[in-house]
């Protein structure tokens, strides 16, 4: 189990980001956490893959775990060593390197394995072998997400966290890459899924959580999220009475005053 208990995160030492968040994510599950921009959940991510330095950012308060193990404020190379392995977003391959070349060094810290996870990768993106000796620069922003995904599976973990991964994909490729999370998932591997589209992500994971502004809100089984009207409202974008809200805060808030005026009429 990945355990994230009472995290507090501050960066450039006054900007509080996250609020004391507290999750799990079970072994063998996927699980969703969903936001919208600013809401802190890439720094999630990099609180637990230990790359908060890139932001000046600070682990104030709480703790990480994984399997037991206190993780928090590890170099990030021993936390891949913990099983521990994320896809950023943007995907960010290395465009002018192969295919393989970009695989490779996704394999750096288990080089012994490095032949047959290649392999293993290209069973799972077919498509990749066959553009494996071509720059990945030249890829389709799928490919190149596959890729990424691909070379975060080269050091065999057993935690997989994935940073927006549909992020400016076709809604056909959204859905392949879905299919591809599942898949991943089978085989053994535990994923954490940060997503905007909140349709695609309660659609794949048991357990959604849902931030804003540094704290959690919401938390329930994706089949219940997904039935939830203020989550179909905000991120599904189910929006009945045309109105122009802003955060999922503001979708609370306007019905609860539409349940008041209602009492007092």
């Amino acid at each position: 189990m990945l355990s994230v208990k009472n995290l507090e995160v501050v960066y450039q030492d006054v900007i509080l980001v996250l609020r004391g968040i507290s999750f799990e994510i079970p072994k063998g599950a996927i699980v969703s956490l969903l936001g919208s921009n600013g809401s802190g959940k890439t720094t999630v991510i990099r609180s637990i893959t230990g790359l908060l330095d890139i932001q000046n950012g600070d682990i104030t308060k709480g703790s990480i775990s994984v399997d037991g193990e206190d993780i928090t404020n590890l170099n990030p190379s021993k936390i891949v060593e913990k099983g521990i392995a994320q896809v950023l977003e943007g995907r960010r391959v290395f465009s002018e390197l192969t295919v393989v070349e970009n695989l490779r060094l996704g394999g750096h810290t288990n080089s012994q394995d490095i032949p047959k996870n290649i392999e293993r990768v290209f069973e799972l993106f077919p498509v990749l072998k066959n553009r494996s000796k071509g720059e990945a620069g030249y890829l389709s922003g799928g490919e190149q997400q596959m890729l990424a995904i691909g070379r975060a599976l080269m050091s065999n973990p057993n935690y997989l966290l994935l940073d927006e991964p549909s992020l400016g994909l076709a809604p056909k490729l959204v859905d392949q890459i879905a299919e591809l999370i599942k898949e991943i998932n089978s085989q053994g591997v535990t994923v954490l899924l940060v997503e905007q589209n909140a349709n695609m992500a309660l659609n794949v994971s048991s357990h959604g959580y849902i931030m804003e502004t540094g704290n959690i809100v919401m938390d329930n089984p994706s089949d219940v999220l997904l039935k939830d009207e203020d989550v179909r409202e905000f991120y599904l974008g189910l929006n009945p009475e045309g109105t122009n809200r802003k955060s999922f805060k503001d979708v609370k808030h306007y019905k609860r005053k539409k349940r008041w005026l209602s009492w007092i009429h």
